[in-house]
């Protein structure tokens, strides 16, 4: 089979795992901790997809430098060690890479999360085996800088032409656009499907169970 892509990169939370409840829960209790303004779940739910420091500044602007660390130091000590928020992977997750690595497809991460939150839900989910590189905001400049899918092309020796992100969020797909690969929104994650739009992806999925019988339709002569 002739495929459009050679590497598929996903974004993690809203993507592949349905972890919206558990980032907010960490999110309200960090502000709870640092006596912040509780914002609304919109206004919180609205950086999901960023790097912890971006979105403190985005949902503080007026923080100094040292109560963004100690927001984001909250937030990490909830993450990793507190909170307890069941987060499920998206049904049929596992099974579509499961799927796509059987098709011979490339498939990598790109997250807002940092290192330690996406090593523990990748051994958590035992999905690692699937990815052959993955790059997270606390080692890279936050989406959408394009910087995260230009290292991992980079070590993957692929061009942008034949790399795929894959997201829930605007971050997502204006990284791509940035990064100049294709994209593929998701309906199911935190934006709503218009904000995703804007970005001119190629397509959208409204469940991860369809995204093999997407990927089938583009053939190399169509994109």
């Amino acid at each position: 089979m002739n495929k459009a892509f050679e590497l598929i990169v996903f974004d993690w939370d809203g993507t592949l795992m349905d972890s919206h409840q558990r980032i907010l829960d960490c999110l309200k209790a960090a502000a709870n901790d640092c006596d912040a303004t509780q914002l609304s779940d919109d206004e919180f739910s609205n950086v999901i997809g960023l790097g912890l420091k971006e979105a403190t500044q985005s949902l503080y602007p007026a923080f100094s430098s040292q109560e963004v660390t100690a927001y984001s130091d909250r937030y990490r000590y909830h993450y990793l060690v507190k909170n307890d928020t069941h987060s499920p992977l998206f049904k049929g997750a596992k099974d579509v890479l499961q799927a796509l690595k059987d098709k011979g497809y490339w498939m990598a991460v790109a997250t807002g999360k940092g290192r330690e939150g996406l090593d523990l839900v990748l051994n958590e989910s035992e999905l690692g085996s699937f990815f052959l590189t993955t790059r997270c905001a606390s080692e890279t400049f936050s989406k959408p800088h394009p910087q995260m899918l230009e290292e991992i092309m980079h070590e993957l020796a692929i061009e942008p032409e034949q790399t795929l992100m894959i997201g829930d969020t605007e971050y997502d797909m204006e990284l791509a656009q940035n990064a100049g690969t294709h994209s593929l929104a998701v309906s199911y994650g935190v934006h709503s499907i218009d904000r995703l739009l804007k970005y001119n992806p190629l397509g959208h999925i409204n469940q991860i169970h369809e995204l093999p019988e997407w990927l089938n339709t583009q053939s190399s002569g169509k994109l």
